[in-house]
């Protein structure tokens, strides 16, 4: 996974616990991470690694992703 880290601007981490802090822990504290889970022990825990451009949002993948392709005016 650490190959794959060159380059990577902005980390989109959704509502996948173990997944999301394991990237979490691999990224510098640099990279900009948002972390969506309903969760909120989740966003906490990424926060609390050090990050100091990490956001968390405590809410419904599902909703956040509705939200997200309407934005981008790609409707779900």
């Amino acid at each position: 996974m650490r190959a794959l880290i060159p380059g990577v601007g902005l980390a989109l981490l959704v509502a996948s616990t173990l997944h999301s802090i394991a990237t979490g822990n691999l990224l510098p504290a640099t990279i900009p991470t948002v972390c969506v889970d309903i969760n909120p022990s989740v966003p906490t825990k990424l926060a609390d690694r050090g990050s100091f451009q990490a956001v968390g949002l405590v809410m419904d993948a599902g909703s956040f992703l509705t939200e997200v392709g309407r934005t981008l005016g790609r409707p779900v």
